[in-house]
């Protein structure tokens, strides 16, 4: 068992949020649901892409806000078009610099791995203009921030 254990409170939602993000993310699994006496699910223990995660359901819905959110690191345009196109459907929300909300209200950011090396490169002109870049930006593209960093027109 992990030292640490994320838990995401929930009204009641848990089993369905769950279930949708072990369908989202590779390595992921529902391991064990864990009912009241009246059968209403009380928690699930989860894995999201090999971290534990615990869904409480906790009857009176605590908001999920910016402060906390889950950052997925993606290699490529499609693997993060993959996975920015399913946190959103079904009523989740767009929002700036490679943010979103799913339809549960929880925060992602929805990042390839080469941004570090972009807004943070050893180019600081570059980096500003790949900044401004994505400052324009909803969902991030990989190829303009590129493009901006390297000197082209964003």
């Amino acid at each position: 068992m992990e030292k640490i254990t994320t838990c995401l409170w929930f009204k009641s939602e848990a089993e369905e949020a769950a279930g949708f993000y072990t369908s989202v993310f590779d390595d992921s699994e529902v391991r064990h649901v864990a009912r009241q006496g009246n059968g209403e699910v009380l928690t699930v223990d989860f894995t999201l892409g090999g971290r534990s995660i615990l869904a409480l359901n906790g009857s009176r819905g605590a908001e999920f806000s910016e402060a906390f959110s889950l950052v997925v690191h993606c290699e490529s345009q499609d693997e993060l078009n993959r996975y920015w196109d399913a946190l959103v459907a079904d009523g989740g929300q767009e929002s700036m610099c490679g943010w979103l909300k799913d339809r549960f209200g929880l925060s992602w950011q929805i990042v390839p791995t080469v941004l570090g090396s972009l807004i943070g490169g050893p180019d600081p002109e570059g980096a500003q203009r790949a900044v401004q870049a994505m400052l324009g930006m909803r969902k991030l593209d990989i190829a303009t921030l590129q493009k901006a960093y390297d000197g082209g027109e964003n």
